[in-house]
């Protein structure tokens, strides 16, 4: 069986690029991940649930309807 040196050194390059690769892919999408996340895992609430929507009057410094319903589904509470 020949084998080939030059064919052998580009297949472990391949190899050793697409490790190297993925591993930054994983702590890249990981740290993106992080960093979308809107709390951190230990804040998360405990106890009894409270209502997330109310009716209350508009105020100009307050949240809109839209922005407490967004709010509402991005922590899930």
């Amino acid at each position: 069986m020949i084998v080939s040196v030059p064919k052998t050194m580009r297949r472990l390059y391949f190899m050793t690029m697409l490790v190297t690769l993925s591993c930054l892919a994983y702590y890249a999408m990981s740290w993106i991940g992080s960093w979308i996340n809107p709390y951190e895992q230990s804040e998360i609430p405990e106890g009894t649930a409270i209502r997330a929507f109310q009716e209350v009057p508009h105020s100009p410094e307050g949240l809109s309807s839209g922005e407490r319903l967004r709010f509402y589904y991005w922590y899930g509470e």
